[in-house]
């Protein structure tokens, strides 16, 4: 039979129990009474996006990836480039974003020969006429020297 005594209001235990149980039944039963929690909170406030994001782009990797006398294979990309600054020459091809890339296997060659504009061409007449007198104009040009084959059976070089 189980009682309720005056001492102990908050207990329900059989007569005659020790102290022990009723203060382990009490604290299995009773609500846990609040603790204080660490809050933290934001250091910065939060930033919208910004639409100014000027000159914080990657780089584009412009420029020569081969430099003369590397060995090549067909399909490599010799370089890249957003104008003209390199012209393809003998067995280099020539990509829709101006890229070079050689056409065949090979070693990488550049040579400058001299440039003479049309003189029909408005913008070559003024870029001309800008120079000073007796300058000279140049043009880079990328070459793909074919590799022979080195070893070859004799039975195929007489056929």
């Amino acid at each position: 039979m189980i009682h309720r005594d005056k001492e102990s209001a908050s207990c329900l235990e059989p007569p005659h129990s020790s102290a022990s149980v009723c203060s382990a039944f009490t604290a299995l039963f009773s609500p846990k009474t609040a603790t204080a929690l660490a809050v933290r909170y934001a250091s910065k406030k939060t930033g919208g996006s910004s639409k100014n994001l000027g000159g914080k782009s990657r780089g584009k990797h412009y420029g020569i990836k081969k430099i003369e006398g590397h060995y090549v294979h067909a399909g490599n990309i010799l370089g890249t480039q957003r104008q003209f600054r390199w012209h393809p020459g003998a067995h280099v091809g020539l990509g829709r974003n101006k890229c070079l890339y050689a056409l065949e296997e090979g070693i990488v060659r550049y040579t400058k020969d001299v440039y003479v504009p049309n003189p029909n061409n408005s913008e070559a007449v003024d870029l001309v006429t800008s120079l000073p007198r007796g300058a000279v104009l140049y043009k880079t040009f990328v070459h793909v020297v074919p590799a022979k084959p080195e070893g070859t059976f004799k039975l195929v070089a007489m056929l």
